[in-house]
């Protein structure tokens, strides 16, 4: 009969999350220090094992960030699981799986706890945002990609390489998707042009802790994506709201720059807001009418979102 295996060889399964948030028209991501990294903390997401005590995954999820930020969270959804062997640099997880269930979640933002910090996700990656046109760091990203294809190890190689930073990155002519957010960072890395692969500066964006900006790339294509067909975006705004602060958030989530009137229209189109009674003078111009999301929508239809096109940059 053959032996079973030893439960030290099991899978660890960890949870971690990504918190998201809207605040003066900037994306921002809630993380927390990690210990462990070369000699020093690294930037990592708040995270932890599951434990015995956790009767669910998504609790034991919520049980860690409120004890590593003080953060409550609100909407939350399972993103991926990541179990790829030798996740954790250095052999640290013995040569074994180790599991992390990963989760997006989307907050207002509030004081996070000592430890933890707020940053702009394009602090880990610059080159996603297209609000002041073409990012300064792609011409010289682009220069390292053409590189790293002219080096493949046959002429058909070096070709499949190429199609693959004109798909990703938008080369000859086909244009910028914002929601490949997780195919570039793969390919950068694959290119060995991140710092988690060796790159000896942070061109391509800031570190993250283990495999942790992965996860945050895998996020935020997914809220990219999921912004046009739900109303996920109003987790991520107050109460009450103009419809530029609106428009604001979703270029900043988008990373890409939208016309003002088509904005409005498709917003009055798809009847997602309501007038307020009241109005602000916050904008610096004409007095504007406060609005609010009109949550009758979610019953009205199955898909409601913003439906924008797909943003695509020159």
């Amino acid at each position: 009969m053959t032996e079973p295996e030893p439960i030290a060889s099991a899978p660890m399964v960890g949870l971690a999350a990504v918190i998201l948030a809207a605040t003066l028209d900037e994306p921002r991501v809630l993380t927390v220090p990690v210990a462990g990294q070369g000699a020093g903390r690294a930037e990592g997401l708040p995270a932890g094992p599951l434990e015995p005590a956790h009767p669910t995954l998504e609790r034991g999820l919520r049980a860690w960030v409120e004890r590593q930020t003080g953060q409550s969270l609100g909407y939350v959804e399972q993103l991926y699981t990541f179990g790829d062997r030798n996740r954790r640099p250095g052999g640290e997880d013995g040569g074994r799986h180790a599991l992390s269930v990963a989760y997006l979640a989307l907050v207002r933002e509030a004081r996070p706890a000592a430890d933890s910090a707020w940053q702009s996700w394009y602090r880990y990656f610059p080159y996603e945002d297209w609000r002041a046109g073409r990012p300064p760091s792609l011409d010289a990203l682009a220069a390292r990609l053409e590189a790293w294809a002219a080096a493949a190890a046959s002429p058909e190689e070096g070709r499949r390489r190429l199609d693959r930073i004109g798909l990703t990155f938008g080369a000859a002519g086909s244009g910028w998707n914002e929601e490949r957010v997780l195919e570039r960072y793969e390919l950068l890395f694959e290119a060995g042009l991140v710092p988690e692969a060796g790159a000896p500066d942070a061109l391509a964006g800031q570190a993250m802790a283990f495999d942790h900006r992965r996860m945050l790339a895998t996020a935020l294509g997914r809220l990219r994506g999921k912004i046009k067909y739900r109303p996920v975006v109003f987790e991520l705004m107050p109460p009450a709201f103009t419809l530029g602060q609106l428009q604001r958030v979703v270029e900043a989530l988008s990373g890409v720059l939208l016309h003002k009137q088509n904005f409005r229209r498709l917003v009055a189109q798809q009847g997602l807001v309501e007038e307020t009674e009241a109005v602000t003078a916050e904008t610096g111009g004409r007095p504007a009418r406060l609005m609010r999301f009109r949550r009758e929508v979610l019953l009205e239809r199955p898909a409601p979102g913003l439906r924008l096109p797909s943003g695509r940059a020159g």
